[in-house]
């Protein structure tokens, strides 16, 4: 009789924290085997985000933002300013949201906000490495027209920023949104992805593409065959 294989570890772990008032889910994702973490839109709370980097022994390596919105990338320029790691992200079509990030933090009540420029704009094919990982870049436009989405095919997990989310989709009455875009890019490079792929979406719960294939009022099969 031969003996199973152990289970192996998988090669990045994710660390949901969710930041500002708008309750916006930064992830920090990081490479098993070397430490290398990357933080995945910075909201804001920049001193939590670092001493969660501390308390679980990881080094920031990278920067990577789904897209311009302040909720998601306001703090990105004191993370830059504190740690020096590269900003990577989003599509060059969300530099509008960027440029007036100032304006949008006093008039949120996000004054520490500040505007920033990506040390490498990002489009749709791009991979982006971490530690010894590697996750995809799709570029998912309709809630911003820069909006990019970053996936770990072997650990089969997307962080998909404010493209989809559990019973819902992003919202596209912002400039520039589009709402045919944004359900031709979760139906066309979202869902050939596979129903088991789990995602942290930009606000609320985790799912999988699956489950929002069978019961999203917006975009599941059904819905959109009507």
């Amino acid at each position: 009789m031969s003996t199973p294989p152990a289970p192996t570890e998988p090669p990045i772990r994710a660390l949901i924290a969710p930041v500002t008032p708008l309750a916006q889910n930064c992830t920090i994702v990081w490479c098993v085997k070397t430490k290398k973490a990357a933080i995945i839109d910075p909201g804001g709370e920049v001193p939590r985000l670092l001493q969660a980097l501390e308390d679980h022994g990881l080094t920031l390596e990278k920067i990577w933002i789904t897209h311009g919105h302040l909720d998601h990338a306001g703090g990105t320029a004191a993370l830059k300013a504190a740690t020096g790691v590269p900003i990577e992200g989003p599509h060059r079509d969300d530099a509008f949201w960027i440029d007036q990030m100032d304006g949008d933090g006093a008039r949120w009540g996000m004054p520490e906000a500040r505007s920033f420029t990506p040390d490498r704009w990002l489009e749709n094919g791009d991979v982006v490495t971490l530690g010894e990982t590697e996750f995809e870049v799709y570029h998912c436009p309709g809630h911003t027209p820069g909006h990019v989405v970053f996936f770990h095919r072997q650990a089969r997990f997307a962080q998909v920023g404010d493209v989809l989310f559990q019973g819902s989709i992003g919202r596209t009455d912002f400039p520039k949104g589009n709402h045919q875009d944004l359900i031709d890019a979760i139906t066309g490079k979202l869902w050939p992805l596979g129903d088991d792929v789990r995602f942290v979406c930009g606000h609320g719960p985790m799912s999988s593409f699956g489950a929002e294939r069978r019961t999203n009022p917006f975009v599941a099969d059904q819905v959109l065959a009507r």
